[in-house]
């Protein structure tokens, strides 16, 4: 899979002085088109040690207007983020529409580095991948336009490239001994990375292979990249757009049995009894009884550290928030939290749908209830 990225590609200097200037032109009139899009832009850089991911992004700042646009670099997980899904620190920093967010370090690092290092099998290294494609085709669906570049660097150009930034007196710093434990263990993380291209590169997220020898060839082909697959998406868009107003499918819909033979629809919401009650006694009794249920149960799962999320969904007046309010009555005010959930802020309106769900997510033992919740793009956006 590497071996076409082990060539030891290079760019003369004059080739690249000329087409510098020009790339640099198109990358920010195809940035400034892509501020009044209607997508997102996510990059996300992996690849050996050595290879160029910082130094491309670097330039990739240098080519760019800075103001739209991002970097987030992930190490291992604070105790804030440990406390909560592992997701949930990527959903927090995802780019809004028109923005461009660079990824180092990114869902792909812990993953990899756990299956090299011996702290999963196969099995749970598999299982994480496939969450990987579940996430990014969310956010592929959402719209994000995704371009994942693997900087690859052949076991020799690495150990060449270490030694050259080693022995530099400016640069020797951007060297640690974990660069060379990874080194020793070459094998082992391209075997890694060979598995993790080929069960996530799909058509919505694909991986570009990027031979990192030669940091001017390496710059070119990673900013040419990403700016003919923005103006693909723009000139989709933009076709998409100009067709909006085409003829309308022929053909009448469907209807149900039951909406043919005039009879109302049978549903589950049809099938509830809505003539039960409670008398006054047996409620009060029973709502004192499982509230401290429930508060035992809250008190245990914070020791236990389960956090828990309550979803409210339902007709207006309901009972929604006379509910909730007898839930929260029976917890400790310091581990929950009521989301109430309307029409979406110009700032969450920017970013993926679930953006604004997944950064209300509970830390470890705590609640957290939805007064309404995602289920309102279909339930009313609908």
């Amino acid at each position: 899979m590497f071996r076409t990225a082990e060539l030891q590609r290079k760019l003369p200097k004059t080739d690249y002085h000329e087409q510098v200037p020009l790339l640099r032109e198109d990358l920010l009139m195809t940035q400034m088109a892509l501020r009044e899009a209607n997508f997102p832009v996510i990059v996300v850089f992996a690849g050996v040690d050595g290879a160029g991911k910082s130094e491309t992004v670097n330039k990739l700042h240098e080519w760019l207007d800075s103001r739209w646009l991002v970097t987030h670099a992930f190490g291992e997980p604070s105790d804030e983020e440990r406390d909560r899904p592992e997701y949930w620190r990527f959903w927090r920093d995802l780019p809004p529409r028109g923005r461009m967010g660079l990824f180092l370090s990114s869902w792909y690092s812990l993953p990899i580095l756990d299956h090299v290092y011996g702290r999963s099998t196969l099995a749970d290294f598999d299982e994480r991948l496939e969450r990987i494609k579940t996430f990014e085709q969310t956010l592929a669906d959402g719209g994000a336009l995704i371009l994942k570049f693997w900087m690859h660097l052949s076991k020799d150009a690495q150990k060449e490239r270490l030694r050259k930034l080693e022995k530099n007196p400016l640069l020797h710093w951007q060297i640690s001994k974990r660069d060379w434990q990874h080194w020793e263990l070459y094998d082992q993380f391209i075997a890694a990375a060979e598995r993790t291209i080929m069960k996530t590169s799909t058509g919505l997220a694909p991986w570009k292979i990027v031979e990192g020898y030669d940091a001017r060839y390496r710059s070119i082909t990673v900013a040419s990249t990403i700016r003919d697959a923005i103006r693909f998406r723009l000139n989709e868009a933009r076709q998409q757009a100009s067709g909006a107003g085409g003829e309308l499918p022929t053909g009448s819909p469907v209807q149900p049995v039951a909406e043919l033979a005039g009879l109302p629809p049978v549903t589950i919401l049809s099938r509830l009894d809505m003539s039960r009650s409670l008398s006054r006694e047996d409620y009060d009794a029973g709502l004192k009884r499982y509230q401290g249920r429930l508060n035992q149960l809250q008190r245990a799962a914070r020791e236990r550290r389960i956090s828990t999320l309550l979803v409210f969904e339902g007709w207006d007046a309901a009972g929604k928030g006379g509910s909730i309010r007898r839930i929260t009555a029976a917890l400790d005010a310091r581990d929950y939290q009521v989301i109430q959930v309307a029409a979406p802020t110009d700032e969450e309106a920017a970013h993926n749908y679930l953006w604004r769900f997944w950064r209300h997510l509970p830390r470890a033992g705590r609640v957290t209830i939805y007064d309404r919740s995602w289920y309102g793009r279909v339930l009313v956006e609908r």
